[in-house]
């Protein structure tokens, strides 16, 4: 354990991947910088802007001028795909710990308590969804997902996709990620349990999306995540 005390790390990294999420920026910058400091004693937070075109962009760079010390605000030029953000938010962390969520405002940031509770420098904390907000056919295709992953990867993980994990820096520092679409959570856990990590979980509250569009069911992305899965497969198979 590298907690300092209950409920508390040494240091810790919270960022969100953005893209056209203007109106939940401000809102999740503040949270974060409010709860992170309930559970560190050094946090950075960083606001990853994927080649938004709402005016993400310019708010997260209005966020790290006014709060300097705390807030980064990191960009892809052009919008690389969910891991693509995600990969660069990664890159961006300095702190021991590194906590994401997604910025659309689905989860309660509060929640993160859980998360570092279980906290030890052999684990992930991949929580799942509780009652997910997500329409039937999302959360069919969610369970098929999951189902198939099982098969080809041999990963049993009960909500591989909820954006709400934490992760030591150390093992992020030794993957080197190759999906920029949606399988990344897939290929972090995989790798991570590869690397002889436990990854424990716990239940978080999902909430509805109360404005902006989810990506997730475009057909583009859906079978991004279909090749990025057949690549992942014959890199695990082969150590």
């Amino acid at each position: 354990m590298t907690t300092t005390g209950p409920f508390r790390l040494s240091s810790l990294t919270i960022f969100f991947p953005f893209y056209n999420e203007a109106d939940h920026v401000e809102a999740l910058a503040r949270s974060a910088i409010e709860v992170g400091r309930k559970h560190a004693d050094i946090l950075e937070v960083i606001l990853v802007d994927d080649g938004s075109t709402d005016g993400t962009a310019e708010l997260i760079d209005q966020l790290a001028a006014a709060y300097p010390e705390t807030v980064r605000a990191v960009h892809n030029e052009s919008n690389g795909g969910y891991g693509s953000a995600l990969k660069l938010g990664f890159r961006s962390a300095t702190k021991d710990w590194i906590f994401y969520t997604d910025g659309d405002g689905q989860f309660d940031l509060n929640e993160l308590d859980k998360v570092v509770a279980l906290a030890s420098e052999a684990r992930v904390v991949s929580p799942y969804r509780i009652n997910r907000q997500d329409s039937a056919i999302r959360r069919l295709n969610g369970w098929l997902w999951g189902r198939l992953i099982r098969v080809m990867i041999g990963l049993r993980v009960k909500d591989i996709d909820c954006a709400f994990k934490l992760y030591p820096k150390a093992l992020i520092d030794r993957m080197d990620l190759k999906s920029d679409g949606a399988l990344i959570d897939t290929e972090m856990l995989a790798r991570a349990e590869r690397e002889g990590y436990d990854i424990v979980q716990t239940g978080v509250t999902h909430y509805s999306r109360k404005s902006g569009e989810s990506s997730g069911g475009n057909i583009r992305v859906i079978l991004r995540a279909f090749n990025e899965l057949w690549t992942l497969r014959k890199s695990i198979r082969s150590g």
